[in-house]
């Protein structure tokens, strides 16, 4: 096993306890009434401003899997790794133009889940199950991706080290899932926007230390980028034969002009999807305005600045000689061999500490999504809202269960492909929320056709891709039909939806098929704070708005 450095590891616990705390605090802070509702306890009293916003949606967005992943990707010569920055700058023009008119319409019919929005505008639960039940699909191994971040920083630590046995290694990660399931289920939202403020100013300053200091160590960032080429151009000439063979994949800093339509697919279909996951829609339905979101699609920028930065430290491991088998070790080591041990302490700390605030909004998430468009549509239509709020609370500690056994019983390998086909889940709910934001126009039945069609197709393409490490789930990228262009699964299964989606509404609308009875009205998507009916006073005995 390996030394446990005491430095580090003092400092790691003391901000690990310092947002433990925070988050049990967070039961009474912002509170007007008891968490007794989703609206407090699932979106935390729908009262957050622009500031506690941009601390709660860029945690929710830039997750401890994306500061481990991303470097990890360009450590590892992924020639297209780098997708994840245009992408989170193309997604924020979208959630400026949308997503305001779903917080109106949301506020104006107390919906909390995207689904609630889905069933209201075009009087279908079946429909409305379809986006929960993606929603909940796509968000399991999000969670579990979280814990994987964790783990990977445990390890390096030498915390959770192989010990050969099983249960003493995951014990520091019992730990971590206890507290966070504790604390997710005493203070609801608001724990993760509390613990956002604590996690985004370490994870800021672990970052502007990490790409000014580091390169002055390493002879600039001249130094750094040839140093990379090289180890990729090294890598590539000794496996010529494998490359050519495909048990291997060629290393590069830059796509190839083969790999540039990847690298646009990836970005664009990952930045559709990203507002699609429930988590995302959480974040922004707890805002108390309109304005609030405008404000903060401008200001999230920010963090693509931040991410592109963290993405450069994949290049920064090659040139400092860090030498890790799993890439996703590779920036946690470079903390470790290059700073001293407190300020490595403070590094841990945050990635870990930034994978506890996306996991318990996603549970949060993934628990609405169940008790309103399942438990409440289904199973007791009655429920009061103490009831949605008791439903809530539990399910969320067997979503955050379940994403544990997800992350002990499988391998990391197919945990993290399976994450990439939660993005072509996700993105087939697309049509039926963003669409059905500016048009009724799609027909009900043809928008669950369109659904069920991409979910299979995208998930049959999925299946079918190889990589050099597993037969099955083994990338993100097909070749487009009738091409030998490789593009992301997402947008060719999404594509494939809105076909079908667009032509059975023609047949269903030519053969008079009933489309159900639209409850919502043109002025619900420009509601705005302090328009009537937009935040009805909610008393915990009267049962949920329909």
């Amino acid at each position: 096993m390996k030394d446990v450095n005491g430095v580090v590891f003092a400092v790691f616990i003391f901000l690990f306890l310092l947002v433990t705390v925070l988050g049990f605090a967070a039961a009474r802070w912002r509170r007007a009434k008891a968490l007794d509702s989703l609206d407090e306890w699932g979106l935390g009293g729908r009262g957050f401003g622009t500031f506690i916003a941009w601390f709660l949606i860029g945690g929710d967005i830039y997750t401890a899997y994306t500061f481990i992943a991303v470097p990890a990707t360009l450590y590892a010569g992924s020639a297209v790794g780098f997708f994840a920055v245009p992408y989170t700058i193309v997604v924020y023009p979208l959630i400026f133009l949308f997503l305001p008119r779903l917080w109106s319409v949301s506020h104006r019919h107390g919906y909390v889940t995207p689904a609630d929005f889905v069933e209201g505008r075009y009087d279908s639960r079946p429909l409305a199950l379809a986006v929960a039940v993606t929603g909940i699909l796509a968000t399991m191994p999000y969670i579990a991706l979280q814990l994987v971040g964790m783990q990977v920083v445990l390890e390096v630590m030498g915390i959770g080290t192989d010990t050969g046995n099983w249960f003493v290694k995951d014990i520091p990660l019992f730990i971590a899932f206890i507290v966070l399931a504790a604390y997710t289920y005493s203070s609801g939202l608001r724990a993760p926007a509390l613990i956002a403020f604590v996690k985004d100013t370490l994870i800021y300053v672990v970052i502007i230390v990490a790409v000014i200091y580091l390169p002055s160590q390493l002879g600039g960032w001249d130094s750094i980028f040839s140093t990379a080429n090289d180890s990729f151009a090294a890598f590539n000439k000794e496996n010529a034969d494998a490359i050519a063979a495909g048990d291997a994949a060629p290393k590069a800093m830059i796509p190839p002009a083969t790999a540039q339509w990847a690298y646009a697919s990836l970005a664009l279909g990952s930045a559709l999807a990203l507002f699609m996951y429930p988590h995302s829609a959480t974040g922004v339905l707890s805002t108390r305005s309109r304005s609030v979101i405008r404000r903060n699609a401008a200001l999230l920028p920010a963090y693509s600045f931040l991410l592109g930065l963290l993405a450069l430290l994949g290049f920064v491991a090659i040139a400092a000689g860090v030498k890790v088998a799993n890439p996703q070790q590779s920036v946690p080591q470079l903390f470790e061999n290059e700073f001293s041990p407190w300020f490595a302490g403070v590094a841990f700390a945050a990635i870990v500490i930034g994978a506890l605030v996306p996991a318990a909004i996603m549970s949060i998430a993934a628990a609405n999504l169940w008790t309103r468009n399942i438990y409440k549509a289904f199973i007791n239509r009655g429920a009061t809202h103490a009831q949605e709020a008791k439903q809530a609370k539990l399910v969320s500690l067997l979503v955050k269960f379940g994403a544990l056994v997800f992350v002990l019983a499988l391998s990391k390998d197919f945990a993290i492909n399976l994450q990439l086909l939660g993005g072509v889940w996700i993105l087939q709910t697309m049509p039926a929320i963003v669409i059905g934001l500016y048009t009724r126009w799609m027909h009900r039945w043809a928008l669950m056709a369109g659904w069920a069609v991409g979910m299979a197709y995208g998930t049959w393409l999925a299946y079918g891709v190889k990589s050099p490490v597993q037969d099955h789930f083994g990338g993100p990228l097909v070749n487009f039909p009738g091409t030998e262009t490789k593009v992301y699964i997402a947008l060719v299964a999404f594509l494939l939806n809105l076909v079908v989606a667009v032509v059975l509404t023609v047949v269903l609308r030519a053969m008079k098929v009933d489309e159900g009875v639209d409850r919502t009205r043109p002025q619900d998507y420009h509601a705005d704070a302090g328009d009537p009916g937009v935040e009805p006073e909610l008393d915990p005995e009267v049962p949920a708005h329909a």
